[in-house]
């Protein structure tokens, strides 16, 4: 099941979907993180006549998530490797932990929302396609072999990086969290669309030119230790936000470096969920 969150008649509306083409508002659900938190999944209303996709204002599935998302650095072996090439200083060293961070989000934008350049501010705009995994319900103490119970579904992520703020200020938290470096979507899908750990190909393009190939079961860190490692020590409270980390193929790793500049078209895709499309502007 897909659930979107969609502007309808000028306001935000959850609408869920089986097939990603007929989409059903939820009249009685406020908002995606009031679904969440009910725990249960809803049914496909009754009655109620199809919006088509094509149709809608496709938003944010989280516009506004209620806490900081958590994200996951150097998950993926072969960006390790061009991180460091890029900044041994900032990306090196070696990693016997996990290595979190969080990203504040004010306002996430959906799909076709532009990514902002901040010319002047930012000389180092990266893009990072990532899968994000969505706590369904308040987890303490989840031991990985339990995690895949905890979790509500999975969306697309673009992890947006100044990399001049995020090596300046020797810390992730600045250089990833300017307004509107969290593009989301285009929907949520249900954790039980997927076996778990879900093995998704996982792709980004910017003017059409492959940049990031990988599957999404190539994590350093997995799923299940992720959720584990948390809730250890903290309560991943159900609408939760955990970006897993971005393969090989940023603008940072080639040579030379290839960074995002206005008129830029990035496309964020994992196989399974969709495309989330956004211009640099």
């Amino acid at each position: 099941m897909r659930f979107y969150t969609i502007l309808a008649d000028g306001q935000e509306r959850v609408a869920v979907s089986e097939d990603g083409k007929n989409l059903y508002i939820l009249e009685q659900v406020k908002d995606m993180s009031a679904l969440i938190k009910s725990g249960s999944l809803p049914v496909i209303p009754a009655g109620q006549t199809p919006i088509d996709i094509t149709e809608a204002k496709i938003l944010a599935p989280i516009p506004r998530p209620m806490q900081d998302v958590i994200c996951l650095g150097i998950n993926y072996a072969a960006h390790a490797d061009e991180a460091a090439r890029f900044s041994a200083e900032a990306f090196g060293g070696e990693r016997p932990y996990p290595i979190f961070f969080s990203k504040r989000v004010s306002l996430a934008p959906g799909p076709d929302d532009p990514i902002p350049a901040y010319e002047g501010l930012v000389d180092g705009l990266d893009y990072e396609c990532e899968l994000g995994v969505i706590i369904g319900k308040d987890a303490k103490n989840v031991k990985a072999e339990d995690a895949a119970a905890y979790i509500f579904g999975y969306t697309i992520i673009n992890d947006v990086s100044a990399r001049n703020l995020q090596t300046r200020h020797r810390q992730w938290y600045f250089g990833k969290s300017l307004d509107g470096f969290t593009p989301m979507g285009p929907c949520i899908v249900s954790a039980d669309s997927f076996a778990f750990p879900p093995a998704l190909p996982i792709w980004c393009r910017v003017n059409g030119e492959m940049r990031q190939n990988s599957v999404t079961d190539c994590l350093m860190t997995g799923i299940g230790t992720i959720i584990e490692t948390l809730s250890e020590g903290m309560t991943l409270q159900a609408g939760t936000i955990i970006a897993t980390g971005t393969p090989a193929g940023v603008g940072m790793g080639m040579d030379p470096p290839a960074f995002l500049k206005k008129g830029d078209i990035v496309e964020c895709g994992i196989d399974g969920i969709g495309t989330l499309k956004n211009p640099v502007a």
